[in-house]
């Protein structure tokens, strides 16, 4: 695709250059700064200056001024032309000859005495702008010879030439371009590369001589631009390797020079300008007769057979603001970033910033978000550029204005979208995930409070499930800006947390309330009530907690009580006096219960008046059950379950009234008195639960001996045998349901029993098949106990031989004991001289040893089986 990219100025016109002389041609241009050099058909050597003249619109040309001209006595055209400013002087090509010409004076410069001749026989010549001599005032010049083979490489001075070089190519060569040690030459059928210092030699592709004229032209550091095969224009460095592409210019280029990022190619009837970038034809100019093009210094400078021109490049910002409003985004950036090297870091970064930027602008007004987010992202965008286009977003306080000039054509988001409300949601959409993505980075700097109150107002907009997470973290959102839009699409749980974050609980926590009592709607949260109780028992404000735990003890009993359960100890946080917290709930009885049982049986606290309290609610609601008719037998259940186990569980409460008929309860307190002969007796004879006394009996002994569990379980054998009720029983019951008790008992827990206690409070009139499973585990258990002890015995008397065979080793060997020697059980020194030798002698305290003797196996295994023996 086109873009102009350069001008043809006119710099020198043919009037005056020609005056009245219809017949003289242009054959050879050099230019130096301001000085312009024309060699002409007729011999002469023009001398003009040129001065750039810049109108008020910025439009450049060219002022011409004539300064001298000069006939060289020869009769053939001037060929060719090359200013050494250094030396102050042209190097000249006319009728084969090289010679010198004063630049200013025009005069040939005559030869100094025994500086050589003039160099005869020349085809073409070059001059190296990479030179490998390092004398400011020489050049260094390649020529080719017409009757050789080879290269000559020259050092031109002031006054004189001479030779230091000459290098053999294998064919004749035509044309010639140096720089270093490297020659790019055209020979008579392909372009090759010579290091004319080591002689290596680098064949690059053959080429048609006479289809086409060779053209070799040095366009950087070891690199060369070549006329190739097909209309190509190749590139090739000094180790012929072609790093960039090629570009397809005509068939018929006379001549190409490079102004970056441009390769600008001449033939008979136009300029055409290709991209080095992307290798794309940029530009075409017309320009007939056209046979000179050279770049001097930057400056591209042509010429016909009768006048001189100047291609002037346009600015590059201007190039790429005139791609841009093409819209052709990736060829502006592509001229954007190859231009690089051609300005200064500091400048180049402003600008590629600017350029990505409008890029970003033009791709989102096309919809194309990813490229748009990415240009914006690499450009540093401020974000309010973007937030600006949404009517409304920015808050009212914000001092943000645009960038001028604009980055954009867009007046607001109606305007890109023209009432297409499909586009408009997806530029919300956009802006919503690039916000999200930018405001936790660098972009953010500075525009906080403008992102984030802009993002707030398109979550509520967009009923967005991120509002919530924008409020609950770190944010910059503008209380006064978000209410009106949060009312507005009723977000009022939002708000709520919108109001908590600036520090206002109260406003939040008597929105939240309404929002529950259904005076205003939201559905954000069906679970705002739960909220608000937890929002609560985390608040550090007790003024707060005390104002609305009412309302919410109200609402729910069960869930508001959590405001004074669940409150984290934490070093923020006041605690709560929990004397304070139950006055408080007087008037809310079931929510007093489950604080008190918070208070007892989940903190474990020790207060005796806490217990109490609690053992007294939940009488009072055992014995509130048993009065209403009809009963709930479940409820009553439940109730007494939980009696009971506080009953049992603390040891803090004090005696309790009013539970005389109650007699589980009672039974437990008895237990708890140790009356166990009484809490027995209610159980087996008043209430005749024979589960209840055995699982009496387990939670009585669960925290002591075997020998305390096995006296419960006698005691209640007792109260089973005891003939002073039994016979009564059996009387009322008409049968023998306390026997068969005592037997199962017996089965069921004979492990417990002493079997031969048990045997003589048996009645004797008993059958031995109901005791038979407790006789067979009585007798298994008495003969195990007894081989253990005889195992036991046997292991002790080994061990006792053992030490008494130690003991006479030991007793021929001294044993030394001192006040400086430690006992090797318990680590303390000796202090009296009676010791005890353990094997290997090692003397030890004889209470150390008699210690060590009772903590043995064999010895507890004595003391437990003794039962048993």
């Amino acid at each position: 695709m086109s873009v102009k990219a350069f001008e043809l100025v006119p710099a020198v016109e043919r009037d005056l250059l020609m005056g009245d002389k219809a017949r003289i041609n242009i054959e050879c241009i050099e230019c130096c700064g301001k000085h312009l050099y024309m060699g002409t058909n007729d011999c002469f050597i023009h001398h003009f200056l040129l001065d750039e003249v810049t109108s008020s619109k910025g439009k450049l040309s060219y002022s011409a001024q004539k300064l001298l001209h000069k006939y060289l006595g020869l009769k053939k055209p001037v060929a060719e032309l090359r200013a050494a400013s250094a030396l102050e002087r042209l190097i000249v090509l006319c009728d084969g000859i090289v010679f010198l010409v004063d630049m200013v004076t025009l005069e040939t410069v005559p030869f100094a005495a025994g500086g050589g001749a003039k160099i005869r026989g020349v085809t073409a010549f070059c001059i190296n702008e990479n030179p490998v001599n390092g004398d400011p005032f020489c050049v260094e010049m390649a020529v080719l010879s017409s009757k050789r083979r080879t290269v000559q490489i020259y050092m031109v001075h002031e006054d004189r030439v001479q030779l230091v070089k000459e290098v053999a190519t294998p064919e004749q060569p035509c044309a010639v371009s140096v720089d270093g040690y490297f020659l790019c030459l055209a020979l008579a059928t392909q372009y090759m590369i010579l290091n004319y210092n080591t002689g290596a030699s680098q064949d690059l592709f053959p080429y048609n001589r006479e289809e086409r004229r060779p053209i070799v032209k040095r366009i950087g550091r070891e690199e060369f631009l070549l006329a190739a095969p097909g209309g190509l224009g190749m590139f090739a460095n000094a180790e012929g390797v072609s790093q960039r592409a090629p570009v397809n210019w005509s068939e018929n280029v006379i001549g190409a020079a490079v102004c970056f990022p441009y390769v600008v190619a001449l033939d008979e009837s136009f300029i055409t300008i290709h991209s080095m970038l992307d290798q794309q034809l940029k530009q075409t100019l017309s320009f007939r007769d056209g046979h000179i093009l050279q770049d001097f210094e930057g400056k591209v400078v042509l010429a016909s057979t009768k006048a001189v021109y100047v291609l002037v490049p346009l600015p590059l910002e201007r190039q790429i603001q005139d791609l841009l409003a093409s819209h052709r985004v990736e060829e502006a950036l592509l001229l954007t970033e190859g231009a690089q090297q051609n300005i200064p870091k500091d400048k180049f970064q402003v600008l590629h910033k600017r350029i990505l930027q409008q890029a970003g602008f033009i791709q989102f007004g096309q919809l194309q978000f990813l490229e748009a987010r990415e240009h914006f992202r690499k450009g540093q965008l401020d974000v309010r550029e973007l937030i600006s286009l949404y009517p409304l977003l920015l808050p009212a306080s914000s001092s943000f204005t645009r960038c001028h000039p604009p980055l954009h054509e867009f007046a607001d988001l109606n305007h890109l979208a023209q009432g297409d409300q499909e586009k408009v949601l997806r530029c919300k959409k956009f802006l919503i995930s690039y916000l999200g993505e930018v405001r936790s980075t660098e972009v953010a700097n500075g525009c906080k409070e403008d992102l984030d109150t802009a993002l707030l107002k398109l979550y509520a907009e967009q009923d967005h499930d991120s509002l919530l997470d924008l409020l609950a973290s770190d944010n910059a959102c503008q209380l006064a800006d978000s209410l009106p839009w949060l009312e507005k699409y009723h977000k009022y749980f939002a708000l709520g947390l919108l109001y908590h974050y600036n520090g206002q609980d109260s406003a939040a926590l008597q929105l939240w309330i309404r929002v529950v009592d259904g005076d205003l709607q939201d559905s954000t949260r069906s679970d705002l009530y739960e909220y608000i109780v937890d929002f609560l028992y985390s608040c550090s404000n007790l003024d707060l907690v005390w104002k609305y735990a009412d309302w919410a003890l109200q609402k729910d009993p069960t869930i508001g009580v959590h405001i004074f359960t669940k409150r984290p100890a934490r070093k923020d946080l006041s605690e709560l006096n929990p004397d304070d917290v139950i006055t408080y709930l007087e008037k809310h009885s079931h929510a007093l219960l489950l604080y008190l049982e918070h208070l007892v049986l989940e903190r474990r606290t020790k207060k005796e008046k806490f217990h109490t309290h609690l053992a007294v609610l939940y009488l009072e609601r055992v014995l509130s059950l048993l009065s209403e008719s009809p009963t709930d037998e479940q409820k009553v259940t439940r109730a007494r379950e939980r009696l009971q186990a506080l009953l049992r569980e603390s040891n803090l409460y004090r005696k309790m009234e009013n539970c005389e008929q109650l007699l589980l309860e009672r039974a437990t307190l008895h237990g708890k008195l140790e009356e166990h002969d009484k809490a027995l007796h209610i159980l087996v004879h008043k209430l005749r639960d024979f589960p209840s006394a055995e699982a009496f009996c387990m939670w009585a002994s669960s925290c002591r001996d075997s020998a305390y569990r096995q006296q419960l379980f006698h005691l209640l054998l007792g109260v089973y045998l005891d003939q002073n009720f039994s016979g009564k029983s059996q009387t009322a019951a008409g049968g023998g349901d306390l026997e068969m008790a005592a037997v199962d008992l017996l089965n069921r827990h004979g492990e417990v029993f002493d079997a031969v206690r048990v045997l003589h409070m048996l009645p004797e009139g008993w059958s031995l098949q109901l005791l038979r499973p407790f006789l067979g585990r009585a007798i298994r258990a008495s003969m195990h106990a007894c081989r253990t002890s005889q195992i036991a015995l046997g292991l002790a008397h080994s061990e006792n031989l053992q030490l008494l065979h130690d003991r006479l080793k030991d007793r021929k060997k001294p044993i030394f004991v001192s006040e400086k020697k430690g006992c090797h059980l318990c680590h303390n020194t000796f202090s009296e001289p009676d010791v005890v030798c353990l094997p290997g002698g090692v003397p030890v305290h004889t209470h150390c040893v008699a210690q060590r003797v009772r903590d043995s196996p064999t010895k507890r295994q004595l003391t437990n089986s003794s039962n048993h023996t």
